[in-house]
């Protein structure tokens, strides 16, 4: 007698879409009704007022940076690398990439400082209108020029918009506090095109992937056409000029010597860490042991994790208690660390693992924003755009060496790295409990003068 093994594909049930989307709808249409904090009046300006011509062209471009960044994405590996290569030649590539992004990504926050956020910013849009380009005109682009021009537009993506929308909104004279808006509706825009980035690649290869497959790449040129001239038309800059030395002081001062910006730092570095170690192995991990699922299905889920948790900081921000940022951050950053210790622990059934990556990376949309905030209430301003990327850095290298030594030497398991990752989030809590004796003691001593 034969005996037949069924053969099932795991997918998640199509509605659990339906009810994050609805439930991320409903926490921003509630919101202000529940809110014991209340809002400026309608007649004060902010960055979250979305009748300013200002903040709409704002959150437009950055809707649009955030789809180009996503198509960039999209099927990025089969553009770059064709089927005779092997999967060393890929990681060695994606190390050149994380190198150069380390290396030259902390020079451009600097001189995004020093010469305006403005002029970095284009240089995003220029280097995917080359990689977009050069992709769709060639057969086999040079993988390491590609992935170190793509590295480069991301790094430059973490800091530069965000950096140029706090400039923009400090000199028009907007109330600081209305910054918490823009940072989550930042999180939660950029979730979204996320999402639709996706789709519309999708879209654009439809059922012919190996003739359509420079299309996404042509787009890409396209949108970042587009996005480079809403920046040079609609956003008029005046950049704070610094000399090389007068910014070096202003940075040892203000940035190096601050016990508090050293703590935020450190939570970022290991953020960081965690989101890139999360979307190198999260797939891995998921399809371990030849489960069959449907990975396609599970990006919208952690995109509208995200946006679902960029929805709660209102919510704290206006609670009845008020709880200082810090203390969220702790208990985000634990569960967060618990969730990635899990998973190292035990792979866990596949429900179990979207389960938990859904949680974390709900956790994800409250922190990034929330850190955004801290950053406002502690770095200058002149020298944020310095300040991320420094953060940012520590992240990459840890980066690195975790390919060098799990994808080329294979000597570092996908559960070591996912430990290391949980070390970092347990850290970061720690950081933020530090950040929080340190700040009151500052507030005290400056009572006292």
């Amino acid at each position: 007698m034969g005996v037949t093994i069924e053969n099932t594909v795991w997918e998640p049930n199509p509605q659990i879409y339906i009810i994050i989307f609805s439930s991320c709808l409903l926490s921003i249409l509630l919101q202000p009704y529940f809110s014991n904090n209340p809002r400026s009046p309608p007649s004060s300006s902010s960055s979250f007022d979305l009748s300013s011509p200002s903040s709409t062209n704002f959150l437009l471009t950055f809707s649009l940076a955030s789809v180009i960044g996503g198509l960039g994405s999209a099927f990025g590996e089969r553009a770059f690398y064709g089927s005779d290569t092997n999967n060393e030649e890929i990681v060695v590539s994606l190390c050149v990439g994380c190198f150069a992004a380390c290396v030259f990504g902390t020079l451009f926050g600097v001189l995004s400082d020093v010469i305006g956020q403005k002029k970095i910013c284009v240089l995003f849009c220029v280097l995917h209108i080359f990689v977009g380009v050069w992709r769709s005109v060639s057969v086999r682009p040079n993988a390491w020029i590609a992935t170190i021009s793509l590295a480069l537009a991301s790094f430059i993506f973490t800091f530069s918009f965000e950096t140029l929308m706090v400039k923009e909104h400090e000199k028009r004279g907007y109330r600081p506090n209305l910054l918490c808006d823009t940072f989550w509706l930042m999180e939660f825009y950029q979730s979204a095109s996320f999402i639709g980035s996706q789709m519309f690649a999708n879209f654009l290869v439809g059922g012919d992937a190996e003739k359509r497959i420079a299309y996404p790449s042509l787009a890409v040129a396209l949108l970042s056409v587009i996005c480079l001239i809403c920046i040079v038309r609609g956003w008029n800059e005046s950049p704070t000029l610094f000399s090389i030395k007068e910014y070096k002081v202003a940075f040892s001062a203000c940035i190096l010597h601050d016990r508090r910006v050293w703590l935020l730092m450190c939570t970022q570095s290991c953020l960081q860490f965690s989101i890139s170690i999360f979307w190198i192995l999260w797939a891995p991990i998921i399809v371990a042991d030849g489960r069959g699922v449907h990975l396609g299905m599970l990006f919208p889920c952690w995109m509208g994790a995200k946006m679902l948790g960029s929805t709660v900081v209102p919510w704290l921000l206006s609670g009845p208690s008020l709880p200082q940022i810090e203390d969220w951050l702790v208990g985000a950053f634990l569960i967060s660390g618990l969730i990635f210790s899990i998973v190292a622990y035990d792979y866990q059934e596949v429900g179990v693992l979207v389960t938990l990556f859904f949680l974390y990376h709900a956790s994800v949309g409250l922190i990034s924003p929330s850190l955004a905030r801290l950053r406002t209430m502690y770095v200058p301003n002149d020298l944020r755009g310095g300040m991320i990327c420094l953060s940012v850095a520590p992240a990459y290298a840890a980066l690195l060496l975790v390919l060098i030594q799990g994808g080329y030497r294979r000597t570092l398991g996908n559960s070591s790295a996912m430990a290391f990752a949980a070390f970092g989030l347990f850290m970061a809590a720690g950081c933020m409990h530090m950040l929080k004796k340190v700040g009151r003691q500052h507030r005290e001593n400056a009572r006292k003068l």
